[in-house]
């Protein structure tokens, strides 16, 4: 199977845990665009959607879902999104879609985060795709001289911000061997608005593409 039809299989699983009438927490992405399309599917539809991106948003509404903001809810049961990568332990590198902030907003509300990738995000470290970091503009080359002290290389994105207005940095050369660690750290310091390391807002499971079908495990 092509990396695409994997992540099409994952995106229909993911549909086992919405339940009709429910409002659903959406990422962001490549996969979770194919999740958009078999939410669309469903014989009895959702009630709305809580959206991560703009695109998503876009996407949903296309398709006759309708999409409220995180502000008019106080919980979900259940929040679906890629990842860039994903460990052992659940943690995750996200961002690559330049929504890391409002996906770990969504993610917030959810009482169940459930991943959705093809095989090729799962790692046994944290690291090898670039780490995204929302950053306000003024503290790009500081926040970037705190990568390097710890051996990262850290390159502004161009020609991009986030939805919410801001440049993102993407570090190569880390090893995040404590995820959770390297996320509460970054998260103080000055003018990072988000990091993208999901270890607080880790997976509960992961439905995860394979040649051999879906796999899912639980953290």
């Amino acid at each position: 199977m092509t990396q695409d039809e994997l992540k099409a299989l994952v995106g229909r699983a993911a549909l086992q845990y919405v339940e009709a009438g429910s409002i659903v927490g959406v990422g962001t992405g490549s996969t979770v665009n194919h999740f958009i399309d078999a939410l669309a599917s469903m014989p009895r539809p959702v009630a709305a959607a809580v959206s991560s991106s703009t695109a998503s948003t876009e996407r949903l509404a296309a398709r006759g879902i309708r999409v409220l903001e995180a502000g008019a809810v106080e919980r979900l049961a259940v929040y679906i999104d890629g990842a860039d990568e994903i460990d052992a332990r659940g943690c995750m590198i996200k961002g690559g879609g330049a929504a890391l902030t409002r996906e770990k907003i969504v993610a917030d509300l959810a009482d169940r985060f459930v991943c959705i990738a093809d095989a090729s995000k799962r790692v046994e470290v944290l690291g090898r795709f670039p780490l995204p970091v929302e950053v306000i503009a003024m503290a790009l080359p500081q926040v970037a001289r705190r990568f390097a002290a710890l051996g990262g290389q850290a390159v502004q994105r161009p020609g991009v911000l986030t939805d919410n207005g801001h440049p993102l940095l993407d570090v190569r050369g880390l090893s995040i061997t404590d995820p959770l660690a390297m996320e509460t750290e970054v998260n103080q310091w000055p003018g990072v608005v988000s990091v993208g390391i999901f270890a607080r807002h880790r997976a509960s499971l992961c439905l995860l593409g394979t040649a051999q079908g879906v796999q899912t495990i639980h953290y």
